[in-house]
């Protein structure tokens, strides 16, 4: 989701094709002629189609599955962006807009408030996580998807929205103003324990670098003395925002990233402009594979100066920059324009769209022609494939009951039960449902409806599906369900084998009901085996100075 302001329009690359048509006359094999001579097809294509197919042709429709199928042979990142989607794509790269600040979902079929951001029009308001929405003025939002819902509570700042909303059956009606919706690239920060603070980084739109260098500042001055940067699935965003975010660790004029392109102003380096915030306070980051693009440029170039320990799951592989272009009518393109390489000189872009495969697919940059580089203190650090962090996490799975009830959304419902039977809680960080009250959910959920198969039980019936490719499975019918009758889950068994990892969900669903997004970050943070990696080693200085140097 890269972003750079260009001046120049596209005006000149118009009048260059157009030149192109006449030098094609005495040049056949010339790249113009080839450009005008499909373009030509592709138009009288139209008009022909249009003219004669025995339906109604939507022409609008039409181009653009066009104009999608063309932009996809290319890359999942350049995309064609119509003058209706331009709002919400600027909403992507900016973290504004102008509405009531919440999250809706739709839970049952019903359309329900899921989070409302802290501080805007509908936490101001009264609205609460479980709210469902009835109307919004008087439309009725039942059937709509959140888009469309979404679209009705967007607005101009200042002026009015009127909503319906049933809470636990009682309808009420709320009347709010709309503002315009600033999101938090940083929205959450804290100490995890007397001298570690932690930072959770979700974007990188506009001031991320301005939010991570006030959370850092507040944590010193709360006496953190090392810190903990928490990336993971963090997507990307702007190229400029990782490089001042780098600027907090690093120091003024050092070389963030270059970006390389055909064409040569698309070929930049981009340093650091600031002096720093930090450049000694030990950093640990914790990356996933979700973490991509700007993330990836800040996790890379700080292992690359050795100026970070990474700790998680390898990256994303996203090395590909992307520019927006104005086309005619207010619509866009979001087209990728270079690629970017970090200061060890390596680009970690993990799949080779340049090469695909003879049936259109593509595969990964292969081991074979992946290159080693050094980081500033010598480490050997890769190309080709995401950026490996020094220490190595395996990610955790959740049990297929936790999976069951998250996606019936039982966990969801209880905790707005829990809300409106408890007036309080004991605070974020040190909630904690007792085993009376952990009963009670298990008691809730006696009479619903939710059902999943364990991996074993999936092997099992995978086996039996195969009886026609190997008749010999036959012969052990009996045997084979026998074994399905032992290894057939319990619902009750389960709720109190993975009672840890579901106890812990639940418990950070109430807390955000008390205390929004923070809470529930402050509260996972708690639990998080990855952030008690990263504290256990920030709390053994050798051990983390050792990861640093060269072996």
């Amino acid at each position: 989701m890269w972003k750079k302001a260009f001046n120049k329009s596209i005006r000149p690359v118009l009048i260059i094709g157009t030149l192109g048509i006449v030098l094609a006359l005495n040049a056949p094999d010339n790249k113009y002629f080839e450009i005008a001579k499909n373009l030509d097809i592709f138009a009288t294509l139209f008009k022909e189609v249009n003219a004669f197919y025995v339906d109604e042709v939507d022409p609008k429709k039409s181009i653009e599955i066009g104009i999608n199928a063309m932009l996809s042979s290319l890359d999942p990142y350049t995309n064609y962006i119509p003058e209706e989607d331009a709002e919400d794509y600027r909403t992507l790269t900016t973290g504004e807009y102008a509405g009531i600040g919440s999250l809706i979902g739709v839970i049952d079929d019903k359309v329900i408030i899921t989070m409302p951001n802290e501080g805007f029009p509908a936490e101001k308001a009264g609205l609460k996580i479980g709210d469902e929405i009835i109307k919004v003025d008087t439309t009725s939002v039942e059937g709509k998807d959140t888009n469309a819902v979404s679209s009705l509570l967007k607005g101009k700042p200042g002026t009015k929205v009127n909503l319906e909303i049933n809470r636990n059956g009682e309808i009420k009606n709320f009347t709010i103003t709309r503002s315009t919706i600033i999101l938090d690239n940083v929205p959450y920060y804290g100490m995890v324990d007397d001298n570690i603070g932690y930072i959770k980084l979700t974007d990188f739109t506009t001031n991320a670098g301005k939010e991570v260098k006030e959370a850092l500042k507040s944590l010193k001055n709360k006496g953190a003395e090392s810190i903990i940067l928490d990336i993971r699935e963090n997507p990307g965003g702007l190229l400029f925002e990782a490089v001042n975010i780098c600027n907090v660790f690093i120091p003024k004029g050092k070389l963030v990233v270059e970006t390389r392109g055909k064409q040569e102003n698309w070929t930049q380096q981009y340093k650091t402009l600031d002096q720093p915030t930090d450049t000694k306070i030990p950093l640990v980051i914790i990356t996933s594979s979700g973490s991509a693009s700007a993330s990836e440029i800040v996790c890379g170039t700080l292992q690359d100066y050795d100026r970070a320990v990474l700790i998680g799951r390898k990256t994303f592989g996203k090395g590909l920059v992307q520019t927006t272009r104005q086309l005619p009518y207010n619509a866009q393109v979001k087209v990728t324009t270079a690629k970017y390489y970090i200061p060890s000189g390596r680009c970690i872009q993990a799949i080779d769209y340049s090469h695909r495969n003879p049936d259109g697919s593509v595969g990964k940059v292969p081991d074979s022609l992946k290159v080693a580089f050094k980081t500033k203190n010598g480490r050997i650090v890769y190309d080709g494939g995401g950026i490996t962090p020094d220490v190595e996490i395996d990610a955790d799975y959740l049990a297929p009951i936790t999976i069951s009830l998250l996606s019936k959304a039982y966990i969801f419902n209880y905790a707005n039960q829990y809300y409106y039977e408890h007036p309080s809680i004991s605070g974020k960080q040190d909630f904690a449902l007792t085993d009376e009250e952990y009963n009670a959910f298990v008691s809730w959920l006696s009479d619903k409806n939710y059902d999943y198969k364990t991996k074993l039980e999936d092997a099992l019936n995978k086996l039996e599906e195969n009886k026609e490719k190997d008749p010999s499975i036959d012969r052990i019918k009996d045997k084979l369900e026998t074994l399905k009758k032992e290894v057939a889950h319990n619902k009750e068994k389960d709720l109190q084998t993975y009672k840890p990892e579901i106890k812990e969900l639940l418990e950070e669903e109430i807390v955000g009901r008390y205390y929004f997004t923070r809470g529930e970050i402050a509260c996972s943070v708690s639990h998080d085996k990855d952030v008690k990696e990263a504290m256990a080693l920030l709390n053994d200085s050798a051990k983390f100075k050792s990861y640093l140097k060269a072996n």
